[in-house]
């Protein structure tokens, strides 16, 4: 079973891609965001935000993999589409992909959501120092970066298919 991460800063179109994936490859799509949820430690009211464990959220994901693989109707694959993603350990994964996109575009969907000023400019920053891409370099995956500036989630995921067949 192939497991593939979709990782980036909010707002630079995650979930788009990742579920163009998974119908594209015909894989099973894991939202992050429930089991981000399931294993909160709390709220932050300050930066409006669920406290999560990336050590806890790693382990449920894994739990989760296991669980697919033992299914009797276990799925091809796995996309699984979380800012945490990447901080499953890298053996895990068959491929990582960032999502990035140009700081305006970033910034117009993060305020359409309406996120306060604060947090836009958190993940702002967070889209300037490549913090996702960094960490996911750092932990050793195979990483593919895909600019979503303009939103081809079809066009981008064919090629992420294609590097997916060029791997094996």
């Amino acid at each position: 079973m192939k497991i593939i991460l979709v990782t980036g800063t909010p707002g630079t179109g995650k979930t788009f891609l990742a579920k163009e994936l998974s119908l594209l490859l015909h894989y099973r799509y894991i939202d992050g965001i429930k089991i981000a949820k399931q294993v909160s430690e709390g709220y932050d009211k300050i930066r409006r935000t669920l406290i999560v464990d990336r050590r806890k959220f790693s382990s449920s994901i894994l739990a989760l993999i296991r669980a697919q693989k033992a299914s009797k109707n276990s799925p091809n694959g796995l996309v699984i589409d979380s800012h945490m993603s990447h901080f499953l350990p890298a053996r895990y994964a068959d491929l990582c992909v960032v999502t990035k996109c140009s700081l305006n575009a970033l910034k117009r969907r993060l305020e359409a959501r309406r996120y306060p000023a604060a947090k836009v400019r958190e993940n702002l920053d967070a889209e300037i120092f490549d913090t996702c891409l960094v960490e996911a370099e750092e932990l050793g995956h195979k990483v593919v970066v895909a600019d979503t500036s303009r939103k081809a989630g079809k066009s981008l995921a064919q090629q992420i298919k294609n590097q997916l067949r060029n791997q094996s």
